[in-house]
């Protein structure tokens, strides 16, 4: 018995709902169901994935799953930020090793990042803390925050944020006092201030001043206004808050290989 030929134009897989399990916020996100028959239909086990503009990584998340080896490209850190999650969302603990190429490695390249596009560089600044970018493609007013991370440190469910904010240039004392007023405004837990340059001495007074954030459920005090730089983010220094439970972007569902092939028999 001979099936139907495969069609140009897919009636079959319903487009992604706002109530979607997969749904990542992505405003091009495509179903997993749809890549997963393109992939499984052109290529084995072990062939190479090319995806050329690749977004959230449908086409990257499914290939993994699939076991094919996979390149996305993409020209925003918006996205190398939230291909990374998705990844390890979906492969906890079976990640395959893979590179990215083209990120600064180094103070000089991130120099030259941040000369060729400030918003660039934000969004790769805002990655290095493992932060969620609060801007997408869209313009819109500066709200004072450049990303955030949310964080669960009691019992009563509600999420705490931590708020970035990313300052390229010259960077003063007066942009220690504005991130204190958004913390106050948004009523956030923390907040980190990203610089390229060393902070001057009144800019740690200043920071130093706001005091410490004391979760009541969970051991420790964290400053509440912590100042880093490039070069100390790049050597591993990480921004001190509660981490046993974070929320950045919308969770993958998780799947493991074997899981979804079980799924897809």
């Amino acid at each position: 018995m001979l099936g139907l030929d495969i069609q140009s134009v897919v009636t079959d897989i319903p487009p992604i709902s706002a109530q979607s399990a997969e749904k990542l916020g992505y405003p091009t996100q495509k179903p997993e169901t749809l890549l997963e028959r393109i992939i499984k239909a052109s290529s084995n086990e072990g062939d190479i994935v090319l995806d050329p503009f690749c977004g959230c990584g449908t086409a990257i998340a499914v290939a993994e799953r699939l076991r094919r080896r996979w390149i996305g490209i993409d020209v925003t850190y918006l996205a190398i930020n939230l291909v990374q999650r998705r990844l390890r969302d979906h492969h906890p603990d079976d990640l395959s090793p893979y590179e990215i190429v083209g990120a600064p490695a180094d103070l000089a390249s991130a120099e030259k990042l941040k000369e060729i596009s400030p918003h660039q560089f934000e969004w790769w600044a805002v990655d290095l803390v493992n932060a969620r970018p609060a801007r997408d493609h869209k313009k819109g007013a500066d709200s004072g925050i450049d990303g955030y991370i949310n964080f669960f440190d009691d019992k009563s469910g509600k999420a705490k944020q931590v708020i970035v904010q990313v300052k390229s240039g010259y960077a003063g004392v007066n942009h220690v006092r504005d991130l204190k007023g958004v913390l106050a405004r948004d009523k956030a837990a923390i907040g980190a201030l990203i610089t390229m340059r060393e902070p001057t001495k009144p800019m740690l007074i200043e920071a130093a001043a706001a005091g410490f954030y004391e979760p009541k459920d969970f051991p420790g005090r964290y400053p509440r206004l912590q100042i880093l730089t490039i070069a100390e983010l790049l050597a591993g220094k990480k921004i001190l808050f509660p981490e046993h439970r974070v929320e950045t972007f919308a969770k993958a569902e998780r799947k493991t290989r074997h899981e979804q092939e079980e799924l897809f028999k």
